[in-house]
């Protein structure tokens, strides 16, 4: 059951991933080299890529062989909080500024709302939740610290930023900064979240039964 999910969600990922690029190259401004450098400098795809990975890993890992990043405690976790950001702030703060149609309405719905459906989902099934702790979150917490302080150094050489509440010459890098401080500490906080409901869930799983059946 957890492997045929892993190759039915690491399918669903690598087809929104991969179609959104399409679709970017397709309706592109700019060079296709840097129309590429502009795909990957979205949170969105680089989350549902690590999504993607994470799942294919599971669809395809032997007993032989194991991937630290992806096998430690709190990993499950981690990627769920940030799809969960991915999905919140699209719902919350994007999907209000355009109207996608056709296919790309399919894949922005895919990478926005299936994707942090399906991951939650199956943290809720398979994550070690009683071996997640309060002291891995600053960790977590080193991947959007470093993609925010990638996206605005480049953009202040290229002058793209993907998205409107970090970009720069609109509000100003006094409201860019606080409005970066919000988002980590929206990290940090669904991260307690997270950890806090799989310790309730996991402290309220029902024991095994040791009653022995003879057939």
């Amino acid at each position: 059951m957890k492997r045929n999910m892993s190759i039915l969600f690491a399918a669903i990922g690598w087809f929104a991933v991969i179609a959104q690029y399409i679709l970017m190259i397709e309706n592109r401004i700019t060079s296709v080299g840097e129309t590429t450098i502009r795909f990957f400098s979205f949170f969105t795809i680089l989350t549902n890529s690590l999504v993607a990975i994470y799942f294919s890993y599971l669809a395809l890992k032997s007993k032989q062989r194991h991937l630290k990043l992806f096998d430690n405690p709190g990993s499950l976790t981690a990627i769920a909080v940030y799809i969960a950001i991915v999905g919140l702030v699209y719902q919350f703060v994007l999907r209000q500024i355009w109207e996608p149609t056709g296919l790309q309405m399919v894949v922005d719905e895919l990478l926005h709302s299936v994707a942090p459906i399906c991951v939650i989902f199956f943290w809720y099934l398979y994550e070690n939740k009683s071996e997640t702790h309060w002291r891995n979150i600053p960790s977590w917490l080193i991947y959007p610290l470093v993609y925010l302080a990638g996206v605005l150094i480049r953009g202040n050489v290229s002058e793209f930023y993907p998205y409107p509440f970090i970009n720069v010459p609109e509000l100003g890098i006094q409201k860019v900064i606080i409005n970066g401080f919000l988002l980590l500490a929206i990290f940090f906080v669904l991260s307690m979240i997270f950890i806090g409901i799989g310790k309730r869930l996991d402290k309220n799983k029902k024991p095994a039964s040791n009653t022995i059946f003879f057939f």
